[in-house]
């Protein structure tokens, strides 16, 4: 394995890699009537240097944590062609036994099931016989339930964010090249409606060049982090020591993706600054009681973090970490060019010579010509399906590339990059927002690398 490159170095070393990634109209592989796959004409190696696994007709999965979103993505994969759902594991023996029983009703048989702690997911990656391993536990599990994968010989697939720390971002890396195995971080707001219509106009040149983004989380989620049950029994324990963005991607890999992050620029560097901690504390005071032992809990997490960061290229982006405050749901999703500008919260654009002077329209007048090929064919397939829909596309195309042989959307060197937002922007909030360079876990491939293309499905 070869050594890393030191971050703070201006000129970082580039060395063969394991490439993965670009996933564009051309070469993908079809189904046919009969549901067998068939190769597209044009052969693996007309993608480049991108990372491709052996075709797959059908996908054996094994799943490590069943609650919220794991139950989404089980439930996905059952209305998906090409899927065994093989075994079942999370501490949570009732979980285990409910995923299972909908497997049965689904017609299949049951899946092996694993529920003897928090490290089962060993045992599971030892004894079956999968192709995919999916992760939706708790953040602090993301990594090594990956790697675990990785080393018994199974693709990764995990929930957001992928890890914690640059270290761990690192050793997903490694251990993906080392074993030449896929590792995807299952970002779905890159498959929601606007998002996707967003990256067909970028790629339509609509915007001209693309200078500057914003995203952000921006999420009420003083509820959820006090409750009793599901991501409250873990999620504000972060809040605790932690001060930066704990939670980047939403917001950030959709933008990447019209940036061309990893696929001809890269991120460079960032700022981060944060507010005071107050909104988790007065929320505990209201709600559950002064006296109570929430109350007296204390917070490093300022409840509005800001982080300003710069590519390789020069491009800007602002992101913005808001989930301790009253305040509606937004992501911003802001993508700024040389001849124009597109908003989603609230749904607007404006384009130079098309939109009326100075005005902003509605982004539905551009729906008949950039509404994405993915949303047109699967919209209707993943209604109530997860998020509006978008984490059944995510899902469809996890297996879809599997089956054909096909590069990911999103790959290993997405999933570190965007991931390591959350130590960056901790390592310069406790610096005095000085800035801190990004580790290029691409080892200067992004240069070379293709933007991601306009997927037909």
């Amino acid at each position: 394995m070869k050594k890393r490159p030191d971050p703070e170095l201006e000129n970082q070393s580039r060395r063969d890699f394991l490439k993965i990634s670009l996933t564009g109209a051309a070469g993908l592989w079809l189904g046919s009537r009969t549901g067998k796959l068939e190769a597209h004409p044009a052969s693996l190696n007309d993608y480049g240097p991108l990372f491709t696994s052996q075709p797959l007709e059908v996908v054996r999965v094994g799943f490590v944590g069943v609650g919220g979103m794991g139950s989404v993505h089980v439930q996905n994969f059952l209305n998906l062609e090409g899927v065994e759902i093989k075994a079942i594991c999370d501490i949570v023996e009732a979980k285990v036994a409910r995923a299972q029983q909908w497997v049965e009703k689904a017609g299949y048989p049951r899946p092996a099931g694993y529920a003897r702690g928090p490290w089962d997911f060993k045992r599971m990656c030892q004894e079956q016989d999968l192709d995919l391993v999916f992760n939706a536990t708790p953040w602090e599990w993301h990594v090594p339930v990956c790697v675990a994968a990785m080393k018994n010989g199974k693709h990764a697939a995990t929930e957001v964010p992928a890890a914690i720390t640059l270290e761990e971002c690192w050793e997903l890396v490694e251990t993906a090249e080392r074993y030449k195995k896929h590792c995807v971080m299952m970002e779905n707001c890159c498959y929601d409606r606007v998002e996707l219509m967003s990256l067909n106009m970028v790629r339509h040149r609509l915007l001209g060049e693309i200078l500057h983004a914003e995203a952000g989380y921006l999420h009420d989620l003083r509820e959820v982090k006090f409750s009793n049950q599901g991501e409250g029994l873990w999620r504000r324990q972060h809040s605790w020591k932690r001060n930066g963005n704990l939670y980047p991607t939403h917001g950030l890999g959709p933008v990447a993706q019209c940036m061309n992050i990893n696929r001809g620029d890269a991120f460079d560097y960032l700022v981060s600054i944060s507010s005071p901690s107050r909104g988790l504390q007065l929320y505990a005071r209201e709600k559950i009681g002064p006296d109570s032992p929430q109350a007296k809990e204390r917070f490093a997490l300022g409840d509005v973090n800001s982080s300003l960061i710069k590519t390789n290229l020069g491009k800007t982006i602002i992101l913005i970490h808001d989930t301790n405050l009253p305040r509606p749901y937004s992501r911003i999703n802001l993508i700024q060019g040389t001849r124009g500008i597109l908003q989603k919260w609230p749904n607007r654009i404006y384009v130079e010579g098309k939109s009326p002077s100075h005005q902003w329209e509605d982004i539905e007048n551009y729906a008949e010509d950039f509404e994405h090929p993915l949303w047109k064919k699967l919209s209707q397939k993943g209604e109530g399906r997860g998020h509006g829909g978008m984490d059944f596309i995510e899902d469809y195309r996890l297996i879809q590339c599997l089956r054909t042989g096909s590069p990911m959307d999103m790959n290993v060197y997405d999933a570190a990059a965007w991931s390591s937002v959350s130590a960056l922007s901790e390592r310069s909030v406790a610096r005095g927002s000085r800035p801190v360079k990004f580790p290029d876990f691409t080892r200067g491939a992004w240069k070379t690398t293709l933007p991601l293309g306009i997927i037909e499905g």
